[in-house]
């Protein structure tokens, strides 16, 4: 689309993506102080009257749905061109296609996940509508106020009426994704062919592999040995190639997922991404913790009331408390973690026990900092939740050098510690360097003391 920098009341900030027939901005809703999702149809096909009732059709089923579970649409207009738009909320915390990128999902939490997603699509049979393309792509996160994250499906460009849904003549959906009655012209479809898409969903969330074409699924426990067998039948069930032998409806896949989750341990480890990575606890284990790094055994400080250590290359120091420093990994971090550029940059991690740091319910004290030389932390960080934690707030900090919103977490999993982060930028207006610091403490709250230490040369 030829640039512009509002759109009604909305004022563009940045692109989020683009499709065959439109684009996708972030923007802030001034009126309200919201940002918001704009989607503006294509100008090449301005001019095609079948694609403009297509991209409206998308507004009014997203409308129509009114779940919570689907993405909420919240005005729709005309550009001075004529190129219709709509506005919608903005899911900040990325993608399923973005936790895939981060690395394998606990099973639980693959389960969790993608029971959620099929919850969604059960609000949309339930309205009477088939999405037609579920995929990572499609599915969306958003931080809750509470610091968890909403899932949403989203992009309806392919969804149809059920009660039309009979009558299709025209193949629909992705590879891998798209169950054989959508790859046959004519030979009709119903709620069923979402549940084949929520399998090859959940399969691939299981096994970071898509699924191949109907009838020739490899078996998730050739890929992932730690699947159970009651798991491994619950998603090749859903990507039987008779339909008459998946599960019925989205509902039945969703409680089926939901009880075997259920029987799983505790999840102590839900991961997410970048972009607003939510669903992301135990992220130090993502960032700043490489296999094969060593961890380094510090003196013992005990007699210390604050220990100073710095990284590898000696441009990131901080002091903490004599207790927490008995181990130390100072070899850095890579930023594309949090979905800034990759690369490896100055970091380090100190606490009492590393080892339990992927446990939010562990009694571990420790502090990680990862110093980033391209991009917006703040954006990324502020994105960040921890499932399965009570979100406590966010206060601002500020002290003569940095400043920042620090942001805390307690209860989680049922432990007594807590968990804070906070995203610095330089007193002054330099948008570089920007520092990602989170602090777990079992008692007490030395986070300010720890911030005000930080150097960065």
């Amino acid at each position: 689309m030829h640039y512009v920098e509002q759109i009604g009341r909305y004022r563009l900030e940045r692109r989020l993506g683009s499709g065959a027939f439109g684009t996708v901005w972030l923007a802030h809703d001034d009126e309200l102080e919201a940002p918001v999702a704009v989607k503006v149809l294509a100008d090449n096909w301005a001019h095609r009257m079948d694609i403009r009732e297509r991209f409206l059709s998308e507004a009014r089923l997203l409308r129509r749905a009114g779940s919570n579970r689907v993405v909420q649409v919240y005005d729709i207009g005309e550009l001075p061109d004529g190129r219709p738009y709509f506005v919608m909320e903005y899911a900040d915390a990325g993608t399923f296609a973005d936790l895939l990128a981060a690395g394998p999902l606990p099973v639980p939490e693959v389960l969790r996940l993608t029971a959620l997603a099929a919850r969604g699509a059960a609000a949309l049979h339930e309205a009477g509508i088939v999405h037609r393309d579920i995929k990572p792509t499609n599915v969306l996160l958003r931080t809750a106020p509470d610091g968890t994250a909403r899932v949403l499906l989203a992009d309806l460009g392919l969804a149809k009426s059920l009660a039309h849904a009979s009558g299709l003549t025209l193949a629909a959906g992705s590879a891998g994704y798209q169950p054989p009655e959508q790859a046959q012209p004519g030979s009709g479809i119903d709620e069923r062919a979402d549940v084949y898409s929520l399998g090859a969903l959940g399969y691939e969330l299981a096994t970071g592999t898509v699924p191949g074409a109907p009838g020739q699924v490899v078996r998730p426990d050739r890929l992932r040995p730690d699947l159970s067998p009651e798991v491994q039948r619950a998603l090749l069930r859903a990507l039987e190639p008779d339909r008459e032998r998946r599960w019925p409806t989205a509902r039945a896949f969703a409680a089926e997922l939901e009880r075997l989750a259920a029987e799983a341990a505790p999840v102590h480890k839900p991961r997410g991404r970048h972009r607003g990575v939510a669903l992301m606890a135990g992220l130090f284990v993502v960032v700043a913790v490489g296999a094969g790094v060593a961890v380094l055994n510090l003196p013992s400080s005990s007699g210390s009331s604050v220990l100073t250590v710095k990284d590898s290359t000696g441009r990131v120091v901080v002091e903490v408390p004599g207790a927490w420093g008995r181990q130390l990994r100072d070899s850095g971090w890579d930023p594309h973690s949090i979905g800034l550029t990759a690369g490896q940059e100055p970091g380090l991690a100190v606490a009492d026990d590393l080892a339990k740091w992927p446990d939010l319910s562990a009694d571990v004290n420790g502090v990680f900092v990862g110093l980033s030389e391209h991009g917006s932390v703040a954006t990324r960080v502020d994105g960040i939740a921890h499932s399965g934690c009570h979100y406590d707030g966010s206060r601002a900090y500020s002290s003569a050098t940095w400043r920042g919103t620090i942001r805390t977490w307690s209860d989680c999993s049922g432990g007594t510690g807590t968990l804070s982060e906070t995203a610095l930028r330089l007193v002054g207006g330099a948008a570089q360097p920007q520092v990602y610091v989170q602090i777990r403490q079992h008692s007490g709250d030395a986070t300010a003391r720890i911030l005000r230490s930080l150097r960065v040369t």
